[in-house]
């Protein structure tokens, strides 16, 4: 590292309290970055053919605490810095890709509240998305003469073609209409139609006018609708990203299961075909939630003939880069070392005379973690950070103490597995459950007694 390069606070003290809090940090992300090139080139050239206007997918998966999250944060910064609109959320049992009981809204709207851009990396960019399109709409009709609601029309044209396509374009135009009126209330109530807001029709027709609304049905249909459009407005795509994984396959029923599993196969089916334009998913997922015969995408049989590895780079031990399945490898020694020293550079603002720790701390204090908690200190390094920025907190506030004796002192536990948590129904995960010998509660034969 160099102390010529000087850290901006901000930038600072988002990355340390976030890792101090064991979350993934929103920005930042390219101070603390270690190993994993090939992985973040894959989804590099999945970015630059989605600012062509194709289409991409990938199911990145990793162990518990492999770094998955803090993966897809950095492929979604990376999305971003080349002028792509991003969207995240996590999957949970209350938003889901697919429901009947508002799950599949509520997994659309908080992904339209995290719509983010280059200018709006932390969301809320919804808004801006409209105005963008309304800014090249004027600057056209300048240029040409023409009515500005006639070239949104026509630019909107594209879009009627899609389901749902018609209402969606009526809605831009009630948003020019509020934006050429000064009126804030139509404009608003766009936007909160663009964001899956509005849960009756009725409130929808005396607001904008249309008569739908985004319904759990229609979650993946407004997704490609945006995508089109954010194109229309000048950015490259939309790249959408979506964490826990593991939710769906923690669903205690397999019909639940099934639906979620089919929505993602219409995604997959759409992506690899190229039926889709200018979009690209991004999901998040343990081993298990992806070869999990009983539960987990390979249970959907049509999803595991789509998502099995490549069975020649297989047999090599080597991983096809190529296919929608990106497995991450675990952190190495020196990638946790490489990542310990870019920590105590960004605790100093890059400013090296200010280093909290010399250089012979840093393998004392990996040394102290791996007789404390044996190779799991940098497999599932969170715990690991956590500590190393604790004692960097120490050691700044009171220089005088001696580095060798609090890391003699220092507590490092294991991280736990909280993805193996007992399920919504009371039952333990299938893997495990399989493992002891148990049935399994999606087979009807289980619990059949003569």
């Amino acid at each position: 590292m160099t102390s010529a390069v000087r850290i901006p606070p901000r930038d600072r003290d988002a990355v340390l309290q976030a890792l101090r809090a064991g979350v993934v940090p929103r920005r930042g992300l390219q101070y603390i970055q270690v190993g994993r090139a090939r992985e973040v080139e894959a989804l590099i050239k999945d970015i630059d053919r989605i600012n062509q206007a194709g289409s991409a997918i990938r199911f990145v998966i990793g162990d518990f605490g492999a770094g998955k999250t803090f993966f897809l944060s950095l492929v979604r910064a990376v999305a971003l810095e080349k002028g792509l609109v991003t969207m995240t959320a996590d999957l949970n049992p209350d938003r889901r890709l697919y429901g009947s009981g508002g799950q599949a809204r509520s997994l659309y709207s908080e992904l339209t509240r995290n719509i983010a851009t280059r200018t709006k990396p932390e969301g809320g960019a919804m808004a801006s998305v409209v105005e963008r399109f309304i800014t090249t709409a004027l600057q056209q009709a300048k240029s040409t003469g023409e009515a500005v609601e006639s070239i949104i029309q026509q630019r909107l044209q594209s879009l009627t073609e899609l389901v749902g396509g018609y209402d969606f374009a009526q809605v831009i135009e009630c948003y020019w209409r509020g934006h050429d009126q000064g009126n804030e209330q139509l404009k608003a109530d766009a936007v909160r139609w663009l964001r899956g807001e509005f849960t009756t029709k009725t409130d929808a027709r005396q607001a904008l006018g249309v008569r739908t609304i985004i319904e759990d049905d229609q979650v993946y249909d407004g997704v490609k609708l945006l995508a089109r459009f954010i194109r229309l407005a000048g950015y490259g795509g939309l790249l959408v990203c979506l964490d826990e994984l593991v939710n769906l396959y923690k669903l205690p029923h397999a019909t639940a299961r099934n639906t979620n599993y089919e929505q993602i196969l219409r995604i997959l089916n759409d992506t690899l075909q190229g039926s889709s334009e200018g979009v690209g998913f991004v999901f998040g997922g343990t081993p298990e939630t992806l070869m999990d015969a009983r539960r987990g995408l390979y249970s959907y049989q049509a999803l595991q003939s789509r998502l099995s590895e490549n069975a020649f780079a297989a047999q090599q031990g080597l991983q096809d880069f190529g296919g929608p399945v990106i497995r991450l490898a675990n952190l190495t020694p020196e990638d946790l070392y490489v990542l310990l020293t870019k920590l105590r550079h960004l605790h100093s603002s890059g400013d090296a005379a200010q280093y909290a720790l010399p250089d012979e701390a840093l393998p004392a204090f990996l040394s102290h973690c791996n007789q404390r908690i044996g190779a799991a200190y940098f497999q599932t390094p969170r715990n690991t950070v956590r500590a190393f920025l604790d004692l960097l907190s120490v050691l700044e506030q009171h220089a005088d103490l001696d580095w060798n004796h609090l890391i003699e002192e220092l507590d490092v536990s294991q991280e736990l597995n909280t993805d193996r948590d007992i399920e919504e129904d009371g039952t333990a995960p299938a893997p495990a459950a399989l493992q002891a010998g148990a049935a399994d509660p999606d087979d009807e034969l289980s619990s059949f007694r003569l």
